[in-house]
């Protein structure tokens, strides 16, 4: 077994967790090289803590909280999230990313190939969260762990998870929202501009000085 010392054991559990806790550290980082490097320490952490793992949490439980210490130190040591390449969103995405957890699933076919350049810009958003909060969500959408699982992990009542997710989707929103429309737009809304009301009447307007711009005997 793998907590006797076992490499053979231990290199199974390391190819089947590999990918996961790569993606999630990508989440959490924003970049591919300090992501390798977390993931790599991670698991050298984990082999030297085998013998403290004294079963009463699942393997990957305990797995993960290491991961999430590890990406979070890498945080606390002066490196800062990065900009994902041309492809890294995709990337990230593939490796756990679910567009539709945030109401981000394409409606129809003609939708796909906005996909990859739309997560881009959500795994660029969530880097710009509160590590608490940034952590939380990848763990729960991403790593798709139930709210126990995560409350298990980052060692918090599972009602504080339940409103991290919350609080991190309407920062998203409200970011992409920001990036998408302008700021001008997005102030306009806040305030209580209706935006169907406000184009009905920019039409009408438009209208009206088309009517006193047209020449005499127009019949249109």
């Amino acid at each position: 077994m793998a907590r006797n010392g076992d490499r053979t054991a231990f290199g199974r559990l390391v190819k089947q967790y590999q990918r996961r806790v790569y993606a999630a550290a990508l989440h959490l980082l924003g970049n591919h090289s300090d992501a390798d490097d977390a993931t790599q320490e991670t698991f050298v952490r984990a082999y030297r803590a085998l013998d403290n793992f004294d079963g009463r949490s699942e393997f990957f439980t305990w797995l993960y909280r290491i991961a999430v210490n590890t990406s979070l130190n890498f945080m606390r040591s002066g490196r800062r999230a990065g900009r994902l390449g041309q492809h890294g969103g995709a990337e990230a995405a593939h490796l756990g990313g679910r567009p539709e957890a945030l109401g981000m699933a394409p409606r129809d076919p003609e939708q796909h190939h906005e996909l990859s350049r739309e997560m881009r810009r959500v795994v660029e958003a969530v880097a710009s969260l509160s590590p608490p909060l940034r952590v939380t969500l990848v763990l729960s959408v991403v790593q798709e762990l139930s709210h126990r699982q995560v409350a298990e992990i980052l060692e918090i009542p599972e009602g504080t998870v339940g409103w991290r997710i919350n609080e991190a989707r309407r920062l998203l929103r409200r970011r992409l929202a920001a990036a998408e429309q302008g700021p001008d737009e997005i102030s306009g809304q806040a305030a209580g501009d209706a935006p169907d009301a406000s184009a009905r009447a920019r039409g009408k307007r438009s209208r009206e000085e088309r009517g006193q711009r047209r020449p005499a005997g127009d019949p249109t």
